[in-house]
């Protein structure tokens, strides 16, 4: 993700019923002792179903209510039917196939913004009512652990943004698309809204004539039917559900070839399609230029969506990034800077999107990495020297320390601003992270951990541990020391090789978390 200059009711189906039957039989001892222990059991778990239903999380550090315990999904079945016009909910029908991990009286699943109709789970009636950003699930029969449940939930999905709120489905001058990350996917539609439960998804969109829906993956068919259009999309990998992208619009889907035959698909605003054309042809060449870098792109297809909007960032949503018109028209970024930034979001797919991070204290992993092929791409093609740009974010590193906290263990989101965790440490302290660590291992191990890093992590999630223990393997060098100190010191360690360097102190300079050279979004 990359941040502008620009800007910085519940319902009852079914009562719940938990836990064993005894027999009843003329019991002896042994019998009896078995019967007292059963009839505890049932006892507790009669209490538990009857406990008021509360607001879970997994545990992450930045995000505590985000994501729920006790089962995994496999996959997401998203519909949604337009309205034609983006200020009304739509209708939409969210079906979750998931296992479960633990014996379930209840399931909670993350959702905060749309009206709730009806809860089915594997066809049943379910009793359902909400805490804090939860719904929470009470279907008929607890789910035994290790089990397969279907959860259908019938509700609507509102594009206008909650009262204080922000992130999920972005209004555009045509349509809508979406804006995730990094904790809003639950108010588009119910989820297990954590990276770490990555699952694959079908989505479906229906809307009037005239308009063209798009998602991530590939398309899977087209049915136009009493004035409307369906569009039903599929991914072919499992996608963190901060990711999802759906447009819905006037637009033009604009199609090339890739590497490999690689489809590279675009969607842009009609109007606009001949102005955006010469940036759009660049994507297959800088597709090769990071394959060539870290190994083959990571996913069925690829392509931008410049949407008519003014977000203030883009986003790396998976395989379809979400772009603003604007920094592809708007006079002032030179044509190596916009480029850049395209390489940046096309970087998440293998960093961030392909490897997802484990908990959100592992965004460094992210957009670290984003900003290093970022920065290396510019000074590749337009010769703005890596080494520069790490010297100077070498000078504001204790300050963006100060202000957000070390790179692997950053300060929790501003009040009523969620995304503010994407702080300039992040960026390009955490891309100086890397610097340093290609400094003291050599640039040949370093380009191999990259390799070995997505290739080891395809599809899957990993942690700061996950990546310094595999550092360690690749260099053959005991890096503890560095990797405490430069991922989690308060103060930025001298840089190898470089003695000269020198980081201005908060003292010296007003800390904050927009500080550039680094940001949530352009510099």
């Amino acid at each position: 993700m990359l941040r502008s200059p620009r800007t910085e009711a519940p319902g009852a189906t079914g009562p719940a019923t938990a836990g064993p039957r005894t027999r009843a039989a003329r019991p002896g001892p042994r019998r009896l002792a078995r019967a007292a222990f059963v009839a505890s059991a049932l006892s507790l778990c009669l209490v538990a179903a009857s406990a008021p239903p509360e607001q879970l999380g997994v545990g992450d550090r930045l995000f505590p209510n985000l994501g729920n315990p006790g089962y995994d999904v496999a996959a997401y079945d998203l519909d949604f039917t337009y309205p034609g016009s983006n200020d009304k909910p739509l209708r939409a029908q969210t079906t979750i196939d998931a296992v479960t991990t633990e014996r379930l009286e209840r399931v909670n699943l993350d959702f905060a913004h749309g009206d709730v109709e009806s809860v089915e789970v594997d066809g049943e009636p379910a009793h359902y009512t909400r805490a804090g950003e939860d719904l929470v699930v009470t279907p008929r029969r607890a789910v035994p652990e290790g089990s397969w449940m279907r959860i259908t939930v019938r509700h609507t999905s509102d594009p206008l943004p909650p009262k204080g709120g922000e992130g999920g489905w972005v209004r555009t001058a045509d349509g809508l698309a979406m804006a995730n990350q990094a904790d809003a996917g639950h108010l588009v539609f119910p989820c297990n809204d954590h990276p770490s439960d990555k699952a694959m998804f079908t989505i479906r969109v229906t809307a009037p004539n005239g308009y063209t829906a798009v998602a991530n993956g590939l398309p899977t068919g087209v049915d136009r039917a009493r004035g409307v259009t369906t569009w039903t999309y599929r991914t072919r990998h499992p996608m963190a559900t901060e990711l999802t992208q759906v447009s819905i619009g006037r637009s033009t889907v604009l199609r090339r070839e890739g590497p490999h035959g690689l489809p590279v698909r675009d969607v842009v605003p009609t109007a606009d399609r001949a102005a955006l054309e010469p940036w759009l042809a660049k994507t297959p060449d800088q597709i090769s230029w990071m394959e060539s870098k870290v190994g083959p792109y990571p996913f069925e297809t690829y392509g931008l969506l410049m949407a008519d909007v003014s977000t203030g960032f883009e986003l790396e949503t998976q395989t379809l990034s979400l772009f603003e018109k604007g920094l592809f028209t708007e006079p002032g970024y030179p044509a190596w800077y916009i480029e850049s930034i395209m390489v940046h979001e096309l970087a998440h797919q293998w960093f961030g999107d392909s490897v997802s991070p484990r908990t959100w204290s592992d965004l460094w992993l992210n957009e670290g990495h984003a900003t290093w092929y970022e920065a290396l791409y510019a000074q590749e093609k337009a010769g703005r020297t890596l080494e520069a740009r790490m010297k100077t974010a070498y000078g504001a590193s204790d300050r963006w320390r100060a202000a957000g906290g070390p790179p692997a263990h950053p300060k929790g989101p501003e009040p009523g601003q969620k995304i503010s965790i994407f702080r300039p440490v992040v960026y390009d302290g955490a891309a100086l992270v890397l610097f340093a660590l290609r400094e003291t291992i050599g640039r040949p191990a370093f380009e191999r951990l990259e390799r070995a890093w997505v290739t080891r992590n395809h599809d899957g999630v990993a942690s700061t541990a996950d990546f310094t223990r595999l550092a360690e393997r690749v260099s053959g060098k005991d890096l503890t020391a560095f990797f405490d100190a430069w991922l989690y010191g308060t103060k930025t360690p001298p840089m190898p090789n470089h003695p000269d360097w020198r980081s201005q102190t908060p003292a010296n300079t007003k800390a904050t978390a927009e500080t550039p050279v680094v940001r949530h979004g352009r510099h």
